[in-house]
């Protein structure tokens, strides 16, 4: 489907095809060309240096040196110089004495005439010379060398010639076998310039310059508009590209730098190793925490490399905040429901059975407890989410028939502002759960307890599980580290170092009077104060 008016040119197929079929033809041209000026020269010198090498055969023939001494040299020096001619190949073998008057020629009619061309060179100054020029036979290159006799005088000169008109045939022979044999390489250049250029057209998927600039341009303005970081990394885990939102978050990593967080590379290599897309992962990254999703570049069954879309918490900060509360409002219904759903069974069994009393008191016992952890949290607990964020648990504890107790002699007066309050949930949620879930499979018991008194916020939460050994103590709140089975596990007690961090506060490990472990956290009041400074300002 085309989106830009391109058929104004041609198309980029036909392009390169012409483009290398010129190549190879304007090359094919020219090393005709050059072959044929080689050969010209290459013939003209050979033919030159045979002529010579005749002339010398012809002028130290002895049958002919002796026959200058004759009263008709012609008699026996013409037979002598065909045969010469006639072996060589030559076109004319020509005896003359040092007159210039001619002893012998293929043409009978010309004995005894002078020559037409200038002896001078050989007969006074003793040379052999290759020349090119016009005879009576017509252009000739022609080789002159003088005749000696036996004392060592000059007696004539013996002149050989090759016709040009019958080398420049040799030699067109030879350019039309190169024309011939250099079609060969320019067709399969033609066909070879067809086929690639199909070849690259299929690559960029039938498109064409202009488009392929245009989907660049569009890709890159769609990529910049992302409000969510987006980075591309290869299988190599370098990064190839990121978006503007990715430069402004990420200020040190830069295109063609390495992934060098451990978690993050992890989920990479799984990416690339299962080819599959995942979603909503929790990372923390230079202390904060962002979510992750991952989609494989796929081509032909492989990995190419990994597209991630980092979202930073501050993004969706008020929906999570929303679907916290939805959430904790669900547990509770649903832990409610379940709880309550099996009493009523009860109550249902009870009244069948005619056993009023009982369920006058099984009534009045659980409306008790209800009533009585409620009056506790709003007496006990300040702070709202604080107090809403333990009854949520204590429900979930009843869901996963587990005791969660909070100490009836913890007090909490101090109210903190909401994002103090968020992180303290945060933290007090991850460590509840992570004890509810270590005593889950023998219905162990939780004990929660707090304080303000003095100072500092101290809460602590103990469980009676297997506890954590001196071991494994620092590597709990390493990202990714987890001994749940599954996936998106390992980040609780990411998210609660870091919370703490934020809140200027300490965490204890130790171990429980329950005989399982013991997390205590400890949160300077100051705080609260500073940040009513700082707001003020």
């Amino acid at each position: 489907m085309r989106f830009l008016n391109v058929n104004s040119r041609p198309s980029l197929l036909a392009q390169i095809t012409l483009l290398i079929t010129v190549v190879i033809l304007v090359s094919t041209v020219l090393v005709c060309i050059l072959f044929s000026a080689m050969i010209d020269e290459v013939v003209e010198k050979y033919v030159g240096k045979q002529a010579m090498t005749v002339a010398k055969l012809a002028s130290e023939d002895k049958m002919i040196v002796k026959a200058f001494k004759n009263k008709n040299p012609s008699k026996h020096i013409q037979p002598v110089a065909e045969k010469i001619r006639k072996t060589t190949g030559a076109d004319y073998v020509t005896i003359a004495n040092d007159k210039g008057i001619r002893y012998s020629h293929p043409n009978s009619s010309y004995i005894g005439k002078h020559t037409k061309t200038s002896n001078e060179a050989s007969l006074k100054e003793h040379q052999s010379i290759i020349y090119k020029g016009k005879g009576i036979s017509g252009f000739a290159i022609k080789a002159k060398t003088p005749i000696w006799d036996s004392r060592g005088n000059v007696i004539g000169v013996s002149s050989v010639g090759f016709l040009v008109s019958n080398i420049e045939k040799q030699i067109n022979d030879y350019r039309i076998k190169i024309i011939k044999l250099s079609c060969i390489p320019f067709l399969i250049g033609a066909f070879g310039a067809f086929f690639i250029a199909r070849r690259v057209k299929r690559l960029i998927f039938g498109l064409e310059p202009e488009e392929i600039s245009f989907l660049f341009k569009e890709k890159e303005a769609t990529l910049e508009s992302i409000r969510d970081a987006t980075v591309t990394v290869n299988v190599e885990k370098y990064v190839t590209s990121m978006n503007r939102r990715a430069r402004e978050l990420f200020g040190h990593l830069q295109i063609g730098g390495e992934i060098k967080n451990a978690r993050l590379g992890r989920l990479i290599d799984q990416a690339i190793e299962k080819q599959w897309v995942y979603s909503n992962q929790s990372l923390v990254l230079d202390g904060q925490q962002y979510i992750l999703d991952l989609s494989p570049i796929v081509r032909k069954k492989e990995v190419q490399g990994i597209v991630l879309t980092i979202r930073t918490l501050s993004q969706i900060e008020e929906l999570t905040e929303e679907i916290s509360k939805i959430k904790m409002f669900s547990d509770n219904l649903r832990a409610q429901n379940h709880e309550f759903l099996n009493k009523l069974n009860v109550i249902y069994g009870l009244l069948k059975l005619k056993k009023y009393e009982h369920v006058m008191q099984m009534i009045s016992s659980e409306v008790k407890e209800r009533q009585d952890i409620i009056s506790f949290l709003m007496s006990s607990v300040k702070d709202p989410l604080i107090a809403a964020c333990l009854l949520g648990k204590i429900n979930r504890s009843k869901e996963l028939d587990v005791t969660l107790e909070i100490d009836q002699d913890s007090n909490l007066t101090s109210t903190l502002d909401i994002e103090d309050a968020k992180n303290v949930v945060s933290i007090l949620g991850n460590l509840i759960d992570n004890a509810l879930e270590a005593v889950r499979e023998h219905k162990g018991n939780v004990l929660v307890s707090f304080t303000d008194v003095g100072n500092d916020l101290i809460f602590e939460v103990e469980d009676n599980g297997q506890g954590i050994s001196k071991e494994v103590e620092n590597m709990i709140f390493i990202d990714g580290y987890t001994t749940k089975k599954g996936e998106n596990h390992g980040i609780g007690l990411t998210i609660v170092k870091r919370s703490v961090e934020l809140l200027k506060g300490e965490l204890y490990i130790s171990k429980s009077m329950l005989q399982g472990a013991r997390f205590t956290l400890v949160i300077p009041k100051l705080l609260n104060n500073e940040n009513e400074k700082e707001e003020s300002i």
